[in-house]
């Protein structure tokens, strides 16, 4: 039977489990906005929960698109996984170091997912709540023997263009824009030169942030329940996910799971091709033109 794991950890627990030393890998996925201007992977060598590994989902990625850290082929992401040290028997647990307790981290945990691997959690609070319990950190790397990792992409959870385009007329599915509502709305500009805010038609509005406590951490199931019904999308139904380049949209569909729905798909392009490729009238905005 194939691994499988829940989808949130927490911190005491990851603390116990890293003593244990047993078939678990920690990956710190920290990335961030190019305008932000950080760079993740010098941020891990400084600090990172001990034991963990970095993955660079901008290298992690079909480097022959033109669209930012698209899904890699099989071959390219059980090779990358497996030079971290990771088998199909490995349990991996994900974070990433940003203020919000998750950010990029839920992306790499639907990756593992989406080419068949459930033994995947993700560390609810991230490298932020980590810290502030007092748990250490370190700034030392370490190299683990490669190993070899089976992929299995799950076509069924990839959305393209083409599919988008054709549900705006056949409606088989609902799609979930994980942006903040200020860059769904078109009144807020996007984070990426060239490309005006707004969304595709009928899809709806839920920030990424807004599936998260402040103190950073997943709310509870009612919770999370509760914020799909009051933005009107069923979980009963088929679901697909976007947002800038299909990082956050990862929340919703982490958030997903956690109420019993662990089908969502993902549109891997996001607004990025969605603004490229589309016609004017599948550019929802109350904002057109004021943000180039």
């Amino acid at each position: 039977m194939a691994l499988q794991a829940r989808a949130l950890v927490t911190s005491p627990w990851l603390a116990e489990a890293v003593k244990a030393q047993g078939k678990m890998r920690v990956l710190d996925a920290s990335w961030y906005l190019p305008k932000l201007r950080r760079n993740a992977k010098s941020e891990f060598k400084k600090r990172h929960i001990p034991g963990a590994a970095f993955f660079d989902i901008d290298q992690c990625c079909d480097k022959t698109s033109p669209l930012d850290h698209m899904l890699p082929s099989e071959k390219i992401f059980a090779d990358y996984v497996g030079n971290l040290g990771i088998g199909s028997d490995t349990h991996v647990v994900v974070y990433d170091a940003s203020e919000f307790g998750a950010f990029s981290a839920p992306r790499v945990w639907w990756m593992f997912r989406v080419f068949g691997h459930g033994g995947v959690s993700l560390l609810n609070g991230g490298l932020r709540n980590w810290e502030l319990e007092g748990r250490p950190v370190s700034d030392k790397c370490v190299r683990p023997a490669p190993t070899e990792f089976r992929a299995s992409l799950n076509r069924s959870w990839i959305k393209s263009y083409e599919e988008i385009l054709d549900n705006l007329e056949t409606r088989r599915f609902q799609v979930v824009d994980a942006r903040p509502a200020g860059r769904f709305r078109g009144l807020d500009p996007e984070p990426r030169d060239n490309t005006e805010p707004g969304h595709i038609p009928g899809s709806f509005s839920m920030p990424f942030h807004s599936f998260l406590s402040p103190s950073g951490h997943f709310l509870p199931k009612d919770q999370l329940q509760a914020l799909f019904a009051r933005a009107g999308v069923d979980l009963s139904c088929p679901l697909c996910v976007s947002c800038g380049s299909a990082v956050t949209a990862c929340h919703v569909a982490l958030a997903a799971h956690e109420c019993g729905h662990p089908g969502v798909s993902v549109y891997d392009g996001g607004w990025s091709e969605w603004y490229t490729r589309a016609v004017p009238e599948h550019v929802i905005s109350e904002g057109r033109g004021k943000h180039l």
